[in-house]
């Protein structure tokens, strides 16, 4: 993989994933599709890593969204554009899966595949400049049913509907507006501001956020009763040293001093 266009670095127990392919706003091709998971995967393994972050390095885009020119060369085929739309799906899956928490830091255009990344993340960050859209329609193409459902999950079926409908942009006001998004920051603080909330995550206890992210998933998976298994994470959670610490720093009244592990 060329990692010129697609790179990571992990910062004080936050890992971050890179776009940099700023000459074509870092329009997503198979190969930058195909390696995303593998980052994924090896933060997800990384004990150093607590919250996992995707941005660009530049400014205008954070994903304008597929690769263009791939229309006419892999996607030009049923069988080509199968190739593409499973590798899609497991870069997909695989960040909404991931146990670890997930942040989108966005500047400037946050379009199709750039979007369905971003819909994958727990969290949106935005600065002013954010545009959104999610535009198949444009193309006689139909989205798929992860990233539909993740956008239904996030803004209901109505506002579903306008934004695959039309295929227009959002700016980054309506976008919060409708919660396709969490937070605007100004231009010169989002990433400062979306890294302070990496470390309000990564400073509590891990066993307790990726627990909490696992039942939420169920939940958006349609989960309304108790499960055994949800019942024995709940009572695993008692067992962890990590309350023990917690529980001592609240009667004492300091901070706690979790493992992160």
């Amino acid at each position: 993989m060329n990692d010129e266009l697609i790179f990571s670095e992990v910062n004080d127990g936050i890992g971050t994933i890179y776009f940099n392919r700023g000459n074509k706003r870092n329009a997503l091709n198979y190969e930058m599709w195909l390696r995303i998971p593998e980052l994924v995967k090896e933060f997800t393994n990384n004990p150093d890593v607590r919250v996992i972050v995707f941005r660009s390095l530049d400014r205008t885009a954070f994903s304008a969204g597929a690769d263009i020119s791939e229309f006419k060369t892999l996607r030009y085929t049923a069988e080509g554009a199968d190739l593409y739309n499973q590798a899609t799906l497991v870069a997909e899956r695989v960040i909404m899966h991931t146990p670890k928490p997930t942040i989108a830091l966005i500047q400037g255009f946050c379009v199709g595949g750039g979007c369905e990344i971003a819909l994958a993340c727990d969290f949106r960050f935005s600065d002013p400049n954010g545009k959104f859209g999610i535009t198949p329609a444009k193309l006689g193409l139909v989205y798929n049913l992860p990233g539909t459902k993740n956008l239904v999950d996030l803004v209901g079926p109505s506002k579903a509907k306008d934004i695959l409908y039309t295929g227009r942009l959002l700016d980054a006001n309506e976008a919060l507006d409708i919660g396709l998004i969490d937070r605007v920051y100004s231009s010169e603080e989002v990433v400062t501001k979306t890294y302070e909330y990496t470390k309000l995550i990564s400073q509590n206890a891990q066993f307790a956020v990726r627990g909490s992210k696992y039942v939420i998933n169920k939940v958006l998976e349609g989960e309304i009763e108790d499960t055994e298994e949800i019942s024995q994470l709940v009572l695993e959670s008692f067992e962890t040293d990590d309350y023990k610490e917690g529980v001592n720093a609240f009667q004492n009244k300091r901070k706690p001093n979790f493992q992160f592990s």
